[in-house]
């Protein structure tokens, strides 16, 4: 078309060039509005990671004391020997101008597992009976958080947990190259405890593992199976349809309702025990499970219907075609999804929560039906501690779930992209 046809058809008119700066400044506008809306939320991840970063750090870090401990040679039997007494007196030896009444207070320097940490020693080398040894202890909440500086010793001595006299015994003791603070590996190896500087996370950690092992064994086939047969054999008809809608609206009901559900089923029907992993898990693969079906329909539908086609054009029977020519080309999406589902069920508390899975209780489980935690449940327990030390705790928790979440999203993109097929 010639320029003079062009302006015949009124393309270059004023009215038209006018128009085109509109839609160009429209487009301007949208693309800054949707920047904004990726800043700002880049800016809240970023505000909510730094926060937990600037709150749970501490925890990682956990301070510890050397003390010099001698077991009297009369001990036969570390399981009867009076270990808060043998403690007790590696603390006079610190501080040998103390008198009676002062160890008293100073003893609460060193945490109260300190005891137990010793006598786990001496069980373990009994050629330390009779023997004069060190051994690192954690300290007790308060003297933590001084070492840490979340004490501010400018505050009146009123107004804070230790006191000018404590303060002073605790420097003398960093003076003299006694107090450490080492990695805090407890954090993820210890139980549960109502000592901050004591409790750890290996039981909810145990007991999240043994929730997503049963709900994976369950959801796992039982979803897989269920969108196989309603994606490549069952008929399409007024019962298939509703029950897609009903999968589709169980996806979205909320989780606390599963938790009810289990309450009375589980629970009240069947009698399982209250707060253990494997009922929790059944839970989540209640919950899970219209995830599961819904992205491997998803991957179903993906593969082209050529593959179907060519595989009975040579003979293949309806179960070949799906099994040997469908379904391992649609595995990597369906392994994307059970991931993505499983994340979601790591995080959930709430049906946890109705189940009984929030119990406070100081031994990691040995099997999917003892009574254990679950890494949200046992967040949900510390951030309602009073203590001032299960604040860092709590925060620190948080990180290790985000990490395991991350992880696994991490993972079923490794997966997807390793493995995805394009056509």
């Amino acid at each position: 078309m010639t320029k003079t046809n062009i302006e015949a058809a009124g393309w270059s008119s004023d009215a038209s060039r006018l128009n085109l700066r509109r839609r160009r400044r429209s487009e301007t506008w949208l693309k800054g509005a949707g920047l904004v809306a990726i800043s700002l939320a880049f800016l809240m991840l970023f505000t909510l990671v730094a926060s937990l970063f600037a709150t749970g750090y501490q925890a990682f870090r956990q301070t510890h004391v050397t003390i010099e401990v001698t077991v009297p040679a009369e001990v036969t039997d570390p399981g009867d020997a009076n270990w808060r007494a043998i403690v007790r007196e590696a603390v006079a030896r610190l501080f040998p101008e103390a008198g009676d009444r002062e160890l008293r207070g100073l003893s609460d320097i060193l945490s109260n597992g300190a005891q137990y940490i010793v006598r786990d020693r001496v069980s373990a080398n009994l050629s330390l009976i009779g023997q004069t040894f060190e051994v690192k202890v954690p300290v007790s909440d308060p003297y933590d958080q001084l070492n840490k500086g979340l004490i501010d010793r400018a505050t009146p001595e009123a107004n804070r947990r230790v006191s000018d006299d404590e303060i002073a015994a605790f420097d003398q003791l960093v003076e003299a190259g006694r107090i450490t603070r080492p990695m805090n590996w407890a954090l993820l190896t210890n139980v549960d405890s109502r000592f901050p500087e004591l409790a750890g996370l290996k039981g909810a950690l145990l007991g999240s593992f043994y929730a997503l092992l049963t709900c994976f064994v369950i959801s796992f086939p039982i979803g897989i199976g269920a969108a196989i047969y309603l994606e490549e054999f069952a008929p399409k008809n007024r019962l298939s349809d509703i029950i897609e809608i009903n999968i589709n609206n169980l996806a979205a009901v909320p989780s606390v309702v599963f938790g009810l559900l289990a309450l009375a089923v589980f629970l009240n029907w069947f009698g399982l025990p209250r707060g253990a992993p494997f009922v929790g898990g059944l839970t989540l693969a209640l919950m899970t499970l219209p995830t599961i079906i819904i992205a491997t329909r998803a991957a179903l539908k993906a593969v082209p219907p050529s593959i179907r086609e060519a595989a009975l054009g040579v003979g293949a029977s309806k179960q070949q075609v799906v099994f040997q020519h469908v379904l391992p080309l649609a595995m990597p999406g369906i392994l994307t999804g059970t991931i993505i589902g499983l994340a979601q069920a790591l995080g959930e508390t709430a049906p946890l929560l109705l189940i009984g899975m929030n119990a406070f209780i100081t031994a990691a489980p040995a099997t999917p039906f003892e009574s254990a935690t679950a890494l949200p449940t046992q967040i949900f327990i510390w951030a309602d501690s009073p203590e001032r030390g299960f604040v860092s705790r709590t925060s620190a928790a948080i990180l290790v779930l985000l990490g395991f979440l991350v992880l696994m999203n991490a993972l079923a993109i490794y997966l997807r992209n390793r493995f995805e097929r394009r056509w």
